[in-house]
């Protein structure tokens, strides 16, 4: 879509992030679960219009990449408005979890036993 798109968005991504490129934080992956904390913290102040879009979208937990495709940013750009919801206690993260770091042999032998039948 151009910068022009269906909901009216003209703004320039970088113009979102403040200029900013880079994250403050490493915290997120595509797969990393954001969830709104609520109420706000006391003293917060009023969130800006694509940082209230994140926390509506976030009211119930979402990972990185759903919640980019939603509001039709680029993740890297979703990423830094994340880590300034974080930093200003909007938000928790949940990274994913490592199933093993291990392989199961049992498995991959099986695996190669059928695709040797193949």
């Amino acid at each position: 879509m151009s910068e022009g798109d269906a909901a009216g968005r003209l703004v320039r991504p970088f113009t979102l992030t403040g200029g900013r490129t880079r994250p403050s934080r490493a915290d997120f992956t595509l797969i990393t679960s954001v969830t709104a904390v609520g109420p706000p913290p006391e003293g917060a102040t009023r969130p800006q219009p694509e940082h209230a879009r994140i926390l509506r979208l976030c009211a119930k937990p979402i990972v990185v990449a759903e919640l980019a495709a939603e509001l039709d940013l680029p993740v890297s750009v979703v990423v830094i408005l994340l880590c300034d919801l974080l930093e200003a206690g909007r938000i928790t993260v949940q990274a994913p979890r490592l199933v093993s770091r291990t392989p199961d042999l049992d498995l991959l032998q099986k695996v190669r036993d059928g695709l040797g039948r193949l």
